[in-house]
């Protein structure tokens, strides 16, 4: 892993709990400077930067709803302030409630879906591209999308929408890639399988990842601080000839 990166700024969507929360912290180990992105949860947010404060990290809390171009912009202008950009987390993400069929789906949560999981991703991107670019004058960096097995599953009779916003987010991964890897900037993506964090409360059924972990061939779910440890890895200068890859972390699902 590297060291002495202490001018070094990671961003991460979503920073506020479950996978966001373990990777800023694992993150902040490594000699990160984080920029905790939430939406709505200041309080949990500020927890993270204080549990990075008490560990001699430094960690801000900026409150940024990914479906918002205003508020990513806003988000990359703190991040400026604050040390050189070098990694990127797209992990902001939602799902709807569980159990809808795509013939009950309204567009109101199709669209929300899709700007947050997929526009929002993109914008972050294109935000992180400009200042790590050595085209844009930057010092390169790492892209890291949070994608889903959901993207190969297809999450049918629960989740069809957002295995579909994620199925993009592998595209993406790809073709952002390869656009950038002659200007520094690698591009990789995780996809989790059943991991125990809040989302599947979020959609209506928080024991979700425990009711189906029997059908993952580990015969168990994941936890945040693993898929946090691949973000990391990926993150790192022992990741250095990798891009344009997608890594399950799913436990054999």
């Amino acid at each position: 892993m590297e060291t002495n990166v202490t001018d070094k700024v990671v961003v991460i969507t979503g920073g506020s709990r479950g996978i966001g929360r373990a990777t800023a912290l694992a993150a902040a180990e490594r000699g990160f400077r984080v920029v905790v992105g939430y939406a709505s949860n200041k309080t949990a947010a500020d927890e993270v930067v204080a549990g990075i404060g008490a560990s001699n990290g430094k960690a801000i809390a900026v409150k940024c709803d990914v479906a918002e171009e205003s508020d990513i912009i806003n988000l990359f202008q703190q991040a400026d302030t604050f040390g050189t950009l070098a990694a990127l987390v797209n992990n902001g993400g939602i799902v709807g409630q569980s159990g809808v069929r795509v013939d009950e789906m309204s567009a109101e949560r199709i669209q929300r879906v899709m700007a947050v999981n997929v526009t929002g991703s993109i914008l972050c991107a294109r935000e992180a591209v400009k200042r790590m670019s050595t085209r844009h004058g930057g010092k390169g960096g790492v892209i890291v999308n949070l994608s889903s097995v959901a993207a190969k599953l297809g999450a049918p009779n629960t989740y069809v929408d957002y295995a579909a916003s994620k199925g993009a987010i592998d595209s993406f991964t790809i073709g952002l890639g390869y656009e950038v890897a002659a200007e520094g900037i690698r591009v990789a993506a995780i996809r989790p399988g059943l991991i125990d964090t809040e989302i599947h409360a979020s959609g209506g059924e928080p024991d979700r990842h425990h009711r189906l972990a029997h059908m993952v061939p580990m015969k168990r779910v994941g936890t945040a601080d693993e898929i946090a440890n691949a973000i990391v890895w990926l993150m790192s200068d022992d990741a250095s000839y990798v891009t344009s890859a997608i890594l399950d972390v799913s436990g054999g699902r």
